[in-house]
């Protein structure tokens, strides 16, 4: 009996973790006015539209189908919110805002799929179920449901920091704490073993691509104690950094002249001043914020620092690693991640300083190698040997395997701390600028 009871209760928790990530997502769209919803902020994406009805669907197509046997709610709105897009396909979308279904459809959608699903979800039906809620295959798919949804929270407020700032309900930020002066240096990093990816036997989710776990030799290296700053990226367009052909790759350079980028798209210059926007304001340019970026002008600043970007076992070892050769469970220790500890877990809209929260440092004094944007890597997203696809999300991870996209590891202000564990791997296409990712150099 008791045996049962603490499987329901692991259950409820599961489920409160569904509807609380419900919440976050409404809360989300709440933020756009109603009549922008049918904007499309970045041109590579799909209206706004498109992801009120897409979280839905896809829970529906996971959860429904895979979970509970349930073909589909509304078959035509199942598929057509099924997909989002990679900006890596070639061309832009074309679609009028006419394309697509009245608000009051797709909410309506929204509440009936949420409805049917909480139908087999409830605590009425959870015995009923026990048999698939108990198995691995139906506790991975409430994981997948969970996660995916808060990514899309995230990723959701990269479209909508690109939104005008009058089609948004603008929200109070965050102050930031008094921060000493920022001095970059560079940190010594042991030769040592870096342990990536989950084993198979352990009790934690994991992605697809998370597994296996193996180890890795790293040899020793030096590496930005912060975060490459707004300041110091700066420091690189004046030197004329996008200007200068060597620090590119013939990739990126096209990119680059083809699409006329000459700085963050975060970032305005008026005369001799730069700004930056916020998600709900401009303000001028804070030096001390990490720089956000793609991966192809992170790289450019690299070369043109003489240094270079980390691979993803060097950041690994950087952040998780110890001078003992152990392994932190997070950068600062044990201690689950909270607000003393870094930026993240949807706290704040915007970046902090790159100096901020000290007390999230690592064991070899790295700051913010959690939280406060994401981290760009050297490596291309691939599999680890022993990958195996998951049966019912086969494309997931697989079908960015294409050597265009590259591992993303640490967070930002609006990542889950569910997604802070060590083998959680992010990642987007070199030449994509609306990410919250920056970067640090490595010296080798």
């Amino acid at each position: 009996m008791l045996a049962t009871e603490n499987g329901v209760a692991i259950r409820r928790r599961m489920l409160d973790r569904v509807f609380d990530a419900r919440r976050q997502s409404d809360e989300l769209f709440r933020l756009v006015r109603t009549e922008s919803l049918y904007e499309r902020p970045i041109p590579e994406r799909h209206r706004i539209i498109f992801y009120v009805g897409h979280l839905e669907a896809f829970d529906c197509n996971l959860l429904g189908k895979h979970g509970f046997g349930v073909d589909g709610f509304h078959p035509a709105l199942d598929r057509l919110f099924a997909f989002g897009i990679d900006p890596v396909s070639s061309g832009l979308p074309s679609d009028l805002p006419s394309d697509w279904p009245p608000l009051s459809e797709v909410r309506s959608y929204v509440t009936t799929v949420r409805a049917e699903l909480d139908k087999k979800l409830d605590n009425g039906t959870l015995e009923q179920h026990s048999v698939q809620l108990d198995g691995v295959e139906m506790d991975a798919l409430l994981h997948v449901a969970i996660e995916h949804r808060l990514m899309h929270v995230e990723t959701l407020a990269y479209m909508l920091h690109q939104l005008p700032l009058d089609k948004k309900v603008r929200q109070t930020g965050s102050k930031n704490l008094d921060t000493a002066p920022l001095i970059p240096r560079m940190i010594e990093i042991p030769a040592g073993v870096a342990t990536l990816g989950l084993r198979r036997s352990q009790e934690t989710f994991g992605w697809d691509n998370e597994y296996e776990a193996h180890a890795v030799d790293v040899p020793a290296f030096a590496v930005d104690q912060y975060k490459v700053t707004n300041g110091q990226y700066l420091d690189f367009i004046l030197a004329g950094g996008y200007e200068t052909r060597s620090f590119w790759t013939d990739n990126d350079w096209n990119w680059k002249t083809a699409h006329g980028i000459s700085h963050p798209v975060f970032w305005r210059k008026a005369g001799d001043h730069w700004f930056y926007r916020t998600m709900f304001a401009e303000m001028p340019l804070p030096l001390d914020w990490p720089v956000y970026v793609s991966h192809a002008e992170a790289g450019a600043y690299a070369r043109w620092a003489r240094k270079s970007l980390p691979t993803e076992a060097e950041w690994h070892r950087a952040a998780y690693g110890n001078p003992s050769d152990s392994e932190r469970t997070y950068p600062w220790g044990n201690e689950p991640p909270n607000d003393r500890l870094g930026n993240f877990d949807l706290q704040r809209w915007d970046p902090v300083p790159a100096n901020e929260l000290p007390e999230g440092r690592s064991a070899f004094g790295l700051h913010g190698m959690l939280g406060n944007g994401w981290e760009w890597t050297s490596t291309p997203f691939g599999a680890f040997d022993g990958f195996i696809p998951f049966s019912f999300y086969p494309g997931y991870s697989a079908d960015f395997f294409d050597g265009k996209h590259f591992v993303m590891k640490g967070g930002s202000a609006r990542t889950a701390a569910c997604m802070l564990r060590p083998t959680f791997r992010n990642w987007f296409q070199a030449h994509y600028q609306y990410v919250y990712t920056g970067f640090r150099c490595v010296y080798r």
